[in-house]
């Protein structure tokens, strides 16, 4: 098992189908795991319908009432470490994001030495389509006050699609992350960089969605704006590297000749 598409959703029925025959249309060997938090539209039941058809490709994790985003995301990751995935992608359900990009994050992990692939809007050959204009001008300017109270090399840091090695994400102490909507993607980014993992921004279109209602509100808007400032505060503090209990061998005795114990200090 190679690689991992998580797609949170909250009330994403008419999307969902068809973003999901999208991906597995590429013919890429993307599995993909849909996180839905209680949708009550029915989403979870179109992906529990579909299941059948992608049998062993296409899975579900049902959660109980709108969580976030960020708690999503992190669901997602802990579940593909355990199942020892090596690629983990970001996307989101209402196709903004194209799927035919997936490949091209991939490739960018696999072949061209990078740690953490982010689909992005504000860098050369990048770009936004059926976007008003206050909307691209709120986003460009979270990207440059990011950059300025950060200091992180990243033109597009609230970007949300994303390829992650999981070497990546094994490293991130992942219970650390502090924040649920608009500043997770910024902190996951940051603590990636802080960790001295490679990040490398591949050009894409982002296309405004043509179906569902945004999940943008002002909630999420100050969230980022007052995220970024704790975000640097808090990171004078912590140390995003996930610890590991150090293991010692005990011998000198003539059991240990044969078996040797294991103790964690």
């Amino acid at each position: 098992m190679e690689k991992l598409v998580i797609i949170p959703t909250f009330n994403e029925k008419e999307n969902i189908s068809s973003i999901l025959h999208a991906i597995f249309n590429l013919g890429e060997g993307f599995h993909i795991l849909v996180i839905d938090d209680g949708s009550p539209d029915g989403t979870a039941s179109i992906v529990k319908e579909l299941q059948p058809k992608f049998a062993g490709q296409l899975f579900v994790e049902e959660r109980t009432g709108k969580l976030g985003l960020g708690t999503a995301y992190i669901h997602g990751f802990k579940w593909a470490i355990e199942r020892d995935y090596a690629f983990i992608f970001e996307i989101d359900a209402d196709f903004s994001h194209n799927p035919k990009d997936l490949p091209r994050l991939y490739n960018a992990c696999k072949n061209e030495g990078a740690d953490l692939a982010i689909g992005s809007r504000y860098v050369n050959g990048g770009g936004v389509v059926n976007w008003p204009k206050n909307r691209i001008a709120l986003s460009k300017g979270a990207s440059l006050y990011t950059r300025m109270i950060t200091w992180m090399p990243v033109q597009d840091p609230t970007a949300g699609f994303v390829c992650y090695k999981k070497e990546v994400l094994e490293t991130i102490n992942l219970d650390e992350i502090r924040f649920v909507g608009y500043a997770f993607q910024i902190e996951m980014k940051f603590a990636a960089w802080k960790l001295g993992f490679k990040i490398k921004e591949v050009p894409i279109i982002f296309q405004d969605r043509a179906y569902g209602i945004s999940k943008m509100n002002k909630g999420i808007v100050k969230e980022g704006i007052l995220g970024v400032l704790k975000l640097r505060w808090h990171s004078l503090f912590t140390n995003y590297r996930k610890r590991v209990k150090k293991t010692k061998v005990v011998t000198g005795s003539v059991k240990a000749l044969h078996q040797n114990e294991v103790v964690a200090e």
